[in-house]
């Protein structure tokens, strides 16, 4: 007698099929920002999504978060399209945008409520919600204090929370850690991976490559507008002959000279 055993893959959670996004700009015509990107990631995983500056990825996670609408191309999150059932999206995404921006006369418990009922949470739900998010994040230190008062790495912890609060199945980070101290960072990156071990489906953007090894999946380098690589760190590592990923991500975008030129546009 034979045991036959099933591993049962979920399915994605987003599927981003040639995305693609235009500009119109007065002195350089159409820029495509964005150019066919196509991938999926699934619940449980941590899709890392790497580029230069003004490589197209902060572009593409707006696209996800229905912030733009792709000029062609789908995006699926949750099986709900992100341009016909935007508001079906936006009840499953958090999205922490790379620039923190919070409201300095409320305080961290005040501007975290204020978005939970955004998303349409009753008071109960709000406060077990802030407490388990204040535990988390070491936020009870500074949980009832204006928000004009904080340093850099409460504001960030205070973005995370009221981007989380209604608990969404998709996380998308974008720059996270930026400008954070050691201690802050780590604590964060702890929090990114507890939130995979749940099942949630997030993408992480960074530019600490240190980061992306710890945390990733499945690794996406976008460059010029397309995403030009993609795999694991280990078949990524074989694909370029480099263990290090600053020196794989050098050499899936074409090298020193490939970044500046694309910088320099």
């Amino acid at each position: 007698m034979y045991l036959v055993y099933f591993v049962v893959t979920p399915n994605p959670m987003i599927e981003a099929h040639n995305l693609t996004k235009t500009f119109k700009d007065k002195k350089r015509g159409v820029i495509t920002a964005v150019d066919n990107v196509s991938f999926t990631c699934r619940p449980g995983q941590i899709y890392g999504l790497l580029g230069a500056n003004g490589a197209g990825k902060t572009t593409t996670l707006r696209l996800l978060a229905t912030l733009l609408q792709p000029t062609t191309g789908t995006c699926v999150i949750a099986g709900h399209d992100t341009v016909r059932a935007s508001e079906q999206v936006r009840a499953q995404v958090g999205f922490l945008a790379a620039s923190t921006a919070l409201y300095g006369r409320l305080t961290a418990r005040e501007m975290i409520t204020y978005f939970g009922e955004l998303n349409g949470m009753g008071d109960d739900a709000i406060h077990a919600r802030i407490k388990q998010l204040a535990g988390e994040l070491d936020m009870h230190e500074f949980l009832d204090r204006r928000c004009d008062k904080f340093s850099t790495g409460m504001k960030q912890k205070t973005s995370i929370a009221r981007t989380l609060v209604h608990d969404p199945a998709v996380m998308i980070f974008d720059e996270p850690t930026l400008g954070l101290d050691v201690m802050t960072a780590r604590a964060i990156v702890k929090f990114v991976r507890r939130c995979r071990e749940r099942g949630k489906t997030v993408i992480y953007s960074t530019h600490v490559m240190s980061e992306v090894e710890k945390l990733c999946d499945i690794i996406g380098i976008i460059h010029d507008g397309r995403l030009v690589t993609e795999g694991t760190l280990p078949q990524l590592r074989e694909r370029y002959a480099e263990p290090d990923m600053e020196e794989i991500f050098v050499k899936a975008v074409g090298g020193e000279a490939a970044i500046a030129a694309a910088l320099n546009r």
